[in-house]
């Protein structure tokens, strides 16, 4: 089969890109044909034969023209649905799977595919449907919000959701309004939501609800070597971004007051200088590939205690296929990865004491942890090869 892999960035740049750039290679793997759309960069790690991106968009150190014109082509971009249908032309793929496309290329790219009759698929990956900043977080209050689900985006300029910004607050409700109006959403003819509540989420649109299928997202296969704990060293792990969002205000103060027990953070973003002044902290930086699973696979446990709504995290998937059980907060698509007792288990998002009474009591149930720990090994529910022969039975319905 041919499939044509689509997303604003085509480097591994976070859960999306990760997910689609890993599903291309599996899928090329089982004797498929796959190419790429997106936004070029000089970090281009998916490609296209005919070499078709759309220009990269800096919204933060662009021209002042480019600036000017910005909130024109974040509504619909002429360029994205000429190249695209270079792209369709010279590869005729046999389906289109969109991922995160809002912004940089538009869904004006939709209506170019179904000129051609190609079936569609999107992953979604974030609440973009129905949430103009795709996030259900309001950034000025650092609280969830949900005022805009049942179609009043226009509270997104109301809150200023994006960056603040009344500008890009207005063309991020103008573009929801726009495309729902004109219900191009559901041209697509298929919807892959990684949880039940993200699937929940976007029901609150005029997406036909059939058209809409949980499928849990993936893992890598693990090589033997991550599955044993080689550490003589006793730590608990975080690794992500370090912002407010994913709660790591709330593990400082945590740390903070569990002096016995050592973390090793790691990541990046705004809060890193408040990390490495904590004693019982060891901060590693960004890390990647086997350093990050040797980090993962040797940690007692694994922490997601995220103050905002996840739709179905990768770091707890990774640190369960590892077999590192994991204590995660009670929000969004956590809870559903989560076997309380055998895979991890959760605390109430935000609450400081709650989470400093689990890690303490975890880190001091040695056998409680080795028992989810081989829980955790046991799961066989996301790998990836579970994942490929799914998707296969959409595709195959759709073409």
């Amino acid at each position: 089969m041919k499939i044509l892999m689509v997303n604003k960035f085509l480097f591994n740049k976070g859960g999306a890109e990760t997910y689609m750039i890993k599903l291309g290679e599996y899928l090329k793997s089982q004797g498929n044909e796959v190419q790429y759309f997106g936004m070029y960069s000089e970090d281009l790690c998916a490609e296209n034969e005919v070499k078709e991106y759309v220009s990269n968009m800096d919204f933060r150190n662009g021209s002042t023209l480019s600036k000017i014109t910005y909130p024109f082509k974040v509504i619909y971009s002429f360029e994205a649905r000429r190249k695209i249908g270079k792209v369709l032309d010279n590869f005729k793929p046999d389906i289109v799977h969109l991922n995160n496309i809002n912004y940089q290329l538009t869904p004006s790219i939709i209506y170019e595919v179904k000129k051609r009759n190609i079936p569609i698929v999107q992953t979604v990956h974030d609440a973009q449907i129905v949430c103009p900043s795709h996030r259900l977080f309001n950034e000025q209050t650092g609280k969830i919000c949900e005022r805009c689900v049942n179609g009043t985006y226009i509270n997104c300029l109301k809150e200023k959701c994006i960056q603040g910004s009344f500008l890009k607050s207005l063309t991020a409700s103008i573009e929801s309004y726009y495309y729902h109006a004109r219900k191009t959403y559901n041209l697509i003819d298929h919807f892959i939501c990684p949880s039940n509540f993200i699937a929940d989420k976007i029901k609150n649109s005029s997406i036909d609800k059939s058209k809409i299928t949980v499928l849990c997202n993936f893992t890598d296969k693990v090589e033997s070597d991550f599955l044993k704990n080689n550490s003589d060293e006793k730590y608990i792990v975080y690794f992500g971004r370090l912002s407010i969002e994913k709660g790591i205000g709330t593990l400082i103060e945590a740390c903070k007051e569990l002096e016995n027990i050592k973390f090793i953070i790691a990541g990046s973003g705004p809060l890193e200088e408040q990390i490495e002044n904590l004693p019982n902290v060891k901060y590693v930086g960004f890390k990647t590939g086997e350093e990050l699973k040797n980090l993962i696979s040797n940690a007692c446990l694994s922490l997601a205690p995220s103050e905002w709504y996840e739709n179905c995290p990768l770091s707890i998937i990774e640190s369960q296929m590892l077999g590192t059980p994991v204590l995660a907060s009670d929000l969004g698509g956590n809870k559903e990865l989560i076997i309380e007792g055998k895979t991890g288990e959760k605390f109430s998002a935000g609450n400081v004491s709650e989470l400093k009474s689990k890690i303490q009591d975890l880190w001091n149930s040695p056998e409680k942890l080795q028992y989810m720990r081989e829980e955790c090994l046991k799961n066989k529910e996301n790998s990836i090869d579970r994942y490929y022969k799914k998707l296969m039975g959409i595709y195959e319905k759709l073409v």
